[in-house]
Formats: structure tokens, sequence, C-alpha cells
């Protein structure tokens, strides 16, 4: 059931538990919400390789981490050519395999995306009878110069858009594959 908002209740919990952000002044902040047709380990699998991001991220061409990804670690990543950047450093804030967090702050890099930092949490779900993933993803960001919060905001929810249908299909993809059995019903 939703609610005035556009999100039923457990979506709200979820949120409330894993993505309140404190935006400054200067900063905007949001989350988005996917519905994924695939089990929760499956996608899980992808979101948690802080190495590896560019198996769904698409507009990232190349990872280089530094350490052994423990909280603190670090990657470069190349960004492909036709956005507004060429590379981010990226810190690893948390990695929760049971509750299936990821937290990650850019911490450096050629781009506008200045104390950004964001939060996504995976979470199963039972879509048309079948397992599923309620993904939620949410960000800050401080607003550059000569842009408003609106502006930013939008900016980084369609990358984020991106990233998460771009998730959507190759989890989806591979569910196929794997021809994921009904959950009986009850």
């Amino acid at each position: 059931m939703m609610n005035a908002n556009g999100f039923c209740g457990v979506e709200k919990e979820y949120i409330r538990k894993h993505h309140l952000h404190e935006p400054k002044e200067n900063q905007c902040s949001s989350f988005l919400v996917k519905h994924i047709r695939a089990p929760v380990h499956l996608v899980w699998s992808l979101v948690r390789r802080f190495d590896q991001p560019q198996k769904y991220k698409p507009f990232i061409s190349r990872c280089i981490v530094q350490g052994d990804l423990a909280i603190g670690s670090l990657r470069e990543v190349d960004v492909k050519s036709g956005l507004p950047a060429t590379t981010s450093t990226e810190r690893l804030e948390l990695l929760d395999d049971e509750e299936h967090i990821l937290s990650v702050r850019i911490v450096g890099g050629d781009h506008r995306l200045r104390n950004y930092s964001s939060v996504i949490s995976v979470h199963p779900e039972v879509i048309d009878g079948r397992p599923g993933t309620l993904v939620l993803e949410s960000f800050v960001v401080d607003v550059p110069e000569g842009n408003t919060k609106d502006e930013t905001c939008y900016f980084v929810e369609a990358l984020i858009n991106c990233n998460l249908k771009s998730l959507a299909d190759v989890s989806e993809r591979v569910a196929v594959q794997d021809r994921t059995e009904p959950i009986d019903q009850v």
C-alpha cells in the first residue's frame, strides 16, 4: 500500500533506517527506488563489488582499487567520454554483507561532485510470485557554484537512475538464465 509520498511502509522504514542524510545549506540530497525481478543475492553480488562497479554502471570504463577491499579502501574510476568528468577517486565507507548496504564517498577526481556520499541498500521482496529485490540509493552532494539545488539533484538522480536501470537489466538477464523458481503462494 502506497502512502502520500509514493512509498509503502517497508520502503519508508528502509529509508529511515539507512538513507537519512543531513544536507547542509549548500547541499542537496535525494533517494531513488528500483524494483528488480531478480533475487537479492544476485543483485547484491553485483552491488557489493566496490572493485568492479563497471559490471553494471554504464558510465565507468575502468576501476583500479588501492588496498584490500576493506573500509577506507580507495578506488580510481575512469569515466567514459560524454560526461563532465574523466576520473573519480572514491572511498569505501561501509560494506555490510548481512544487511546488504554499501556506502561510498567521493574524495577526489576531475568532476564537480564535491562532498558526494551515497548509500545503496538491497532488500528481498516478492514480485509476481518470484524472488525480487528492492534497491534504494540515496546521496548527498554539494551544489556547485552556478547551479541550483534542483539542477544538481536532477543531474545526480539521472546518473543514478541509469545505473539502477543497468543493474536491473544485468541482474534480470542473469536471473532468467538461472530460472529462479516461483515462491509457493500461501
